[in-house]
Parts: C-alpha cells; structure tokens; sequence
C-alpha cells in the first residue's frame, strides 16, 4: 500500500499495532490504538489543501468499480455511443441498489498499468461523453434515477479527441443533462478535473467526499500558466479553493459525504455504505418531487452559481 509523507508516522504505530497482535501483547495494542487515534485526528484535523489534494489522488482510493462493485446488487454493463467505440474510461451500469432500480455513470481510471492504458487513465473522449448522455437517456425512458461517479484529471486533451468535438461533448451534456426528467445525484469520489468532470456533474444533488477535490483546472496547470513555475503547486492548490469544505462554503456543492477513518482508501466498504446510504435517501426525496418541479429546481441551483454581492 502507497504510503503518503503525513501518513507515515500513521503507518509506522499501524506496523507496531500488528507486531504488538502477533505477541498477543492486549495492553499495548489498547495503548497503541489509542496514540493512532490521537495522532490521525491530529494529522487529520490540520491538513492542507496541497495534501487533501494527494489523498484525492491517492493510490489506493476506491475507484468508481470498486464502489459499484459494492453498491449494486445486480448489474449489466452497457457499452458504446453509437458512434464512434465504447470508452472505458466512463462505466456504465443499468441494476439496482438495494430495491431501487437505477443506473450508475463513472469515471474509472484504473489500477495498474495495463488498466490505467486501457482507462485512459480517467481521461475521457468525446464518445465517452456521448456513451454517459445516451445511457443517461435510456435511463430517463425508464423511468430511472441516475448516480454518477466522478473521478477524472480532466477531460483527455489529444489532438484525436479535439478532432471528434470534445469540447461539443461536453457542453452537449450540460444541456442535456440540465434537463432529463429524472432525479440524478453526482458524486465526487476522487478528482473532479475542470470539464471533465462538469460533463456528469450536472445533478439535482451535487456532494463529494470529504477528500476529494473538484476543481476549474489541474494545481499543476494553473501554476505553469500563472507562474511558469512547477513548484508552485501548493500555493495553486490553496488559491483554487478546491476541498469540499471550500465548495460547500460557496454553495457549489450540496453536501460532503463522510469518509472513513484516515481517508477512503483505508476502508472501501464503509465508503460504498455512505455513498450508497446518501444516494437511496436523496432519490427517496427527489422521487417525490414533480418533473417539473424537479427541473424548475435544478435549474434554479445552476442558475444561483456564480453569484455576489457588492459592498
């Protein structure tokens, strides 16, 4: 497991918990758990925005499948727009979570190398774009909410992607997805990469995990254009406002979704149980809206972005 600069005094009372079970030491793993503890709460209490961005990229924070995996009781992958190929940087799943039929939309950017190339490493084309809008469809003629997933650096930048209309495709989802006639909670899971994300970020509920990062451009982006300066990075990272306690001071987001103790990566299970408790109790409520109160509402929130007052 990939062990991140702040985690490594974590890990190293995680080693001694271990060795401290093996000799069947019952008081020092009782005085052991207890230091963790103070020491992840500590840790965890005054991170920066530079390091939550780390643990939003982290290695071995679920992806979109591993949280599907967990959520969905049966599943049938669709693939394809009916265009161009199927992307399998965005997943596309029809089934149901507990007894509740829907279709799940993700990002997935892979785990080793062989996947991360097939993936794309969660860089979309446009016909993934295309492949997430007409799933989006087939879920609105059947009546059936849809969670999307979002877990991407960005939107895939190649000269290919231009050629095929990725800027059209996304903005072709926004519309679209501003005004389909069912409910649709988007979630942030890792990365919320510039349009990339937007592109299944259009939702009548918008939240994130706590550590996750949703942001207008890449840190290591914004410093090459504004400094020309890859060390930088920090100070982007903090200027970008990108955490999801940021977000949900501005009202960008809805909610923010508890992770487990010292982060997603540390418990998949219990992550997928907060995603999947927060998606059934907000489709319960956005199932008892109109249609057209629903989309007068989702409209509204939208429209609310970007606003400010003078003083």
């Amino acid at each position: 497991m990939a062990v991140l600069d702040f985690e490594k005094k974590l890990k190293e009372i995680e080693e001694q918990i271990e060795i401290a079970k093996i000799k069947g030491d019952i008081h020092a793993v009782e005085t052991l758990t207890k230091e963790l503890e103070k020491e992840a709460s500590k840790t965890f209490k005054n991170l920066t925005p530079y390091q939550k961005l780390l643990l939003a990229r982290h290695p071995d924070r679920p992806h979109a499948i591993d949280i599907i995996e967990r959520i969905m009781d049966e599943k049938y992958e669709l693939h394809g727009d009916r265009e161009f190929r199927d992307d399998e940087s965005i997943i596309c799943y029809i089934g149901t979570i507990d007894d509740e039929k829907c279709v799940v939309i993700g990002e997935e950017k892979g785990r080793n190398t062989k996947e991360k190339i097939k993936r794309n490493f969660g860089m979309p084309h446009p016909e993934g774009y295309r492949k997430a809008l007409r799933v989006a469809k087939l879920a609105e003629k059947f009546d059936l909410p849809i969670l999307f997933l979002i877990d991407t650096p960005g939107a895939f930048p190649g000269i290919g992607a231009e050629e095929r209309g990725q800027s059209e495709a996304i903005a072709r989802n926004l519309f679209e997805l501003s005004k389909i006639k069912v409910p649709t909670i988007s979630i942030v899971i890792g990365e919320g990469g510039s349009g990339g994300a937007l592109a299944i970020g259009v939702a009548d509920k918008l939240a994130m995990l706590k550590y996750s990062v949703f942001s207008v451009i890449s840190p290591e982006g914004c410093a090459a254009i504004l400094w020309g300066d890859n060390s930088k990075v920090e100070t982007a990272t903090k200027a970008l406002k990108i955490s999801a306690e940021e977000l949900k001071e501005f009202g960008l987001i809805d909610d923010i979704i508890e992770e487990p103790f010292m982060g997603a990566h540390k418990n998949y299970d219990e992550t997928a149980k907060n995603i999947k408790e927060y998606f059934l109790k907000n489709v319960k409520q956005l199932k008892e809206l109109d249609k057209e109160v629903l989309l007068q509402k989702r409209f509204q929130k939208y429209l609310n972005y970007g606003s400010f007052k003078e003083s």
